[in-house]
């Protein structure tokens, strides 16, 4: 199969410009309904009810996201970007109005089930569009663009949420999303356009059922684990078990396939595979990052909410202007070099992170995240346009979704183990009180949030509260310990590339 989708037409800049604004529009869409239930949730569990199934509306959205987006990458490559990405718009805008009309939490949750499938082909067509329209020179600068969209939507999600919850209705949170996707939809419609020249293809069902089974387990296991059940009980060995035991089967279904949904050969290349694993780092720091940093700010330094997303936001600005400018870069200097650099100064400022006291200033963290934001930049995007340049029109769907597949995958463990971490240390440190607070610390598993709570509290510079905060700074402390060792562990993920790149071949 061949196209002439950059060649001709689509390839100016007059074209370009209006699909690049619908891309960034429906990620950014796909990236605020992650977190703007957030703020939301008394709201929804006030009307629906359900506190104790809420934790769902989250889990299941990033849980049929990630497990769909190999399918739909494959997909792609068979039928073309324009038409996938139309129905993954269509089935997100309808699990949209859904949600909207919601009438128990069990429905709700359903239906941010069927959210999640239809985001899940949003975010990696984006990209493997992004690399079909855009030269090698110019895909860290436009990926730097749809980056950027994630980083806004993590800060300012949350506030749209509560905004609607509070002088709208949270049902409007999911009503939004229909003209807006609309119009990126009409855009797409209009501009994009490509020609796909069409062969007789076999579409491997027995493969995508147990990627999609045995993925959505794995997954289910470790957002669940420590949470709905405990790490070594029998609900979570038999999950892990059935969802390895899938995997396996999946293994060997590929290795027949004729047309695999998820070719093996993407890990046995070394640029993919060192790829991939960066990724899956990227997205356990990313995560870490983004739910942590705002917990230290508000719980252990004070601060309100905005003041913390202002700090988080610094993350987002110096993301998109590092990849900017890695364009530049890795033309001069290879992919991985490029690549490596960026890591570098992520894991200075992991470290920095580490380094945060329970009295520093707001505009130390935001420093510090702008300088993650910085190694991000010059690292996350020559990863992906490294992983694209290696291969042909005809797989760049493939494996543009198996690395976003991967950072879906690291988000997902690294929330998981991050919270482990978390909840260890504060459990430890509620286990064992000083004399002063012996007898008087709330009986609450739940941790975290007793720490944000007594914040706002009038007794919040009591003995409680100030051990409960620094009970939170142990346990934010220790994760970006953790954060350092995943920076560092990426440096190895990337080693494994070659200096140079070449277009794979394949038999």
């Amino acid at each position: 199969m061949t196209t002439a989708t950059t060649s001709k037409g689509i390839g100016l800049r007059s074209e370009r410009g209006p699909v690049l604004a619908s891309i960034m529009l429906c990620t950014g869409l796909v990236a605020l309904d992650s977190t703007i239930i957030a703020t939301a949730v008394p709201s929804v569990v006030g009307d629906l009810g359900g506190f104790s199934q809420f934790p769902w509306l989250f889990s299941i959205y990033l849980l049929t996201q990630a497990v769909t987006v190999p399918i739909y990458g494959k997909l792609a490559d068979v039928f073309g970007r324009k038409p996938v990405m139309f129905f993954g718009i269509a089935v997100f805008l309808l699990g949209s109005v859904l949600c909207g009309v919601a009438w128990s939490m069990p429905a709700l949750i359903a239906f941010r089930a069927l959210q999640g499938i239809g985001a899940g082909a949003v975010q990696p067509i984006s990209i493997t569009m992004i690399g079909d329209l855009y030269s090698v020179e110019e895909r860290a600068r436009v990926q730097g663009y749809v980056a950027s969209v994630w980083g806004v939507s993590a800060v300012v999600g949350p506030t749209i949420g509560g905004l609607f919850s509070e002088y709208v209705s949270w049902r409007w949170i999911f009503f939004v999303n229909l003209p807006l996707g609309a119009v990126a939809a009409w855009m797409l419609a209009r501009r994009f356009k490509e020609q796909v020249k069409r062969g007789s293809h076999r579409i491997d069902y027995p493969g995508a059922v147990l990627l999609t089974l045995g993925s959505s387990l794995l997954i289910l296991g470790l957002l669940e684990g420590g949470v709905a059940w405990a790490w070594a009980s029998a609900p979570s060995l038999l999950i892990f078990a059935a969802g390895l035991l899938l995997i396996v089967a999946f293994l060997l279904v590929e290795r027949r396939a004729t047309e695999p949904v998820l070719p093996l050969w993407v890990f046995r290349r070394r640029t993919l595979t060192g790829g991939n694993l960066a990724s899956f780092g990227i997205g356990a720091l990313t995560i870490g990052l983004t739910s942590y940093v705002p917990t230290y700010a508000q719980g252990v330094l004070g601060a309100g909410p905005l003041v913390a997303g202002f700090a988080l936001a610094a993350l987002t600005v110096g993301w998109p202007l590092a990849s900017t400018f890695s364009g530049r870069f890795y033309m001069r200097i290879g992919f991985r070099d490029t690549a490596l650099i960026g890591v570098v100064v992520v894991v200075a400022g992991t470290a920095l992170c580490a380094l945060l006291g329970q009295d520093a200033m707001i505009w130390q963290v935001a420093a510090v995240c702008f300088v993650v934001g910085i190694g991000l930049g010059l690292s996350a995007s020559p990863t992906m346009v490294a992983v694209q340049s290696v291969v042909g029109w005809e797989r760049r769907g493939v494996v543009t979704a198996t690395n976003m597949f991967c950072r879906s995958i690291g988000s997902t463990a690294g929330a998981a183990a991050l919270g482990a971490i978390s909840n260890s240390t504060l459990s430890d440190r509620f286990s064992h009180p000083t004399a002063a607070v012996a007898g008087k610390l709330p009986g609450s598993l739940d941790a975290t949030s007793l720490v944000l709570t007594a914040q706002s509290r009038e007794e919040a510079h009591s003995a409680v509260a100030s051990f409960i905060r620094s009970a939170l700074y142990d346990a934010v402390h220790h994760i970006f310990i953790a954060l350092v060792v995943v920076a560092v562990l990426i440096v190895a993920a990337l080693l494994l590339m070659p200096r140079r790149t070449t277009e794979l071949t394949f038999d």
